[in-house]
């Protein structure tokens, strides 16, 4: 089952987590809580959803067997921790379901307005945790990435998201790595490009990146995260005009990560004030998953919820 258009995406799962009060130093980043403290994961996806989110992904960004192996977590426990990123999305969905938030049971306990759960697909990069996902061109081949992603997915796959989100990813190499990986896994994806400017992080043009993924059923939306708010109005545009897809659109706040102080700086664009008015801008440029990512929380997406939702239910 496909995913009906505009959904309104979570936000940053680092973002929250952090308010929350949780250490997310090291490699495995948030996906080290699946083992410590799954509590701490399933209250943040709750927060999304109360927000007004519906679609959550998962906690699976930097998460890898090799990752888990080097913290003493053997395959088999790996598999469920991969497992039990989708469950907690889940049981996050049902726990925050209250009347009158658009939530309403159905008959049979179904919902009337479904909350999406997407397995997130996080890019080689992420799982070497220093950077390289802002490079993209990490000296490997399409077939070399292809088996290092392929056993992330099956494990993703076999837990039941309702799609994968093949996310953050800073070339056309490990997009077209990812595409293979997921072939066969009976499950939509979307991909999503992080860019600088008009090209990948590679410095690919987007109009090469986002073709890759033109002639393929499986994916349902092809667009940007993990960037900066002023590159996204066009890059939206772009993707939808090479693909005729819908797009997918979730930057960051705008603010810089500088690393060698480990902390964000500078002005944030993608601001409460201007939530709105951007919101409006992604979604009429063709977006139809919109969300947000690094230091972009809860707060935020409500007002993005509202703005999408206000523009629907304005007459003709």
């Amino acid at each position: 089952m496909r995913p009906p258009f505009p959904l309104v995406l979570d936000g940053g799962l680092a973002t929250r987590l952090q308010s929350q009060g949780c250490e997310l130093g090291g490699e495995l980043w948030s996906a080290r809580l699946l083992a410590d403290d799954p509590g701490q994961v399933r209250a943040a996806h709750a927060a999304y959803v109360r927000a007004g989110a519906r679609v959550l992904i998962t906690a699976s960004y930097q998460a890898s067997f090799e990752g888990f192996a080097r913290h003493g977590v053997g395959r088999r426990a790996a598999a469920r921790l991969f497992g039990d990123s989708v469950r907690l999305a889940r049981e996050a969905a049902r726990e925050a379901r209250r009347p009158g938030e658009g939530l309403v049971e159905g008959q049979g306990g179904e919902p009337r307005e479904r909350v999406w759960v997407a397995g997130s697909v996080g890019p080689y990069g992420a799982v070497l945790a220093d950077g390289s996902e802002y490079r993209g061109r990490y000296g490997l081949s399409v077939a070399e990435l292809t088996r290092f992603h392929r056993p992330r997915v099956t494990a993703l796959a076999e837990a039941g998201p309702d799609l994968l989100a093949l996310e953050t990813v800073p070339d056309v190499t490990e997009a077209e790595a990812m595409l293979r990986a997921t072939e066969g896994c009976g499950l939509p994806v979307w991909l999503s490009y992080t860019i600088k400017g008009g090209t990948t992080r590679a410095g690919q043009p987007l109009s090469e990146a986002f073709a890759l993924a033109a002639g393929d059923d499986r994916v349902v939306a092809v667009g940007v995260n993990c960037c900066a708010p002023q590159d996204v109005t066009a890059a939206v545009a772009c993707a939808v005009d090479v693909t005729g897809k819908p797009a997918v659109a979730y930057p960051n706040s705008g603010e810089g990560w500088d690393a060698a102080a480990g902390r964000w700086s500078g002005p944030a664009a993608f601001t409460p004030a201007s939530t709105p008015r951007l919101a409006r801008a992604w979604r009429e440029a063709g977006a139809g998953l919109i969300g947000g990512c690094c230091r972009v929380g809860p707060e935020q997406i409500a007002l993005l919820a509202a703005a999408l939702r206000d523009e629907r239910e304005e007459p003709a």
